[in-house]
């Protein structure tokens, strides 16, 4: 699937085992389609709980 560059940016990151060991237990835990849809949720669910909106 190509990702619309107008509307997402592709980045590299990279996650020491026993973090990428949790995001694969939160993907299937939650039944997401793949690892990236549990990160940006991940990430959505943190952002907001901080106090920087």
């Amino acid at each position: 699937m190509a990702v619309d560059k107008t509307k997402n940016a592709q980045i590299l990151v990279t996650f020491p085992n026993e973090l990428l060991e949790k995001i694969e237990e939160y993907w299937h835990t939650n039944q997401l389609k793949n690892r990236n849809e549990a990160i940006r949720e991940l990430i959505r669910l943190g952002l907001e709980k901080s106090p920087i909106k």
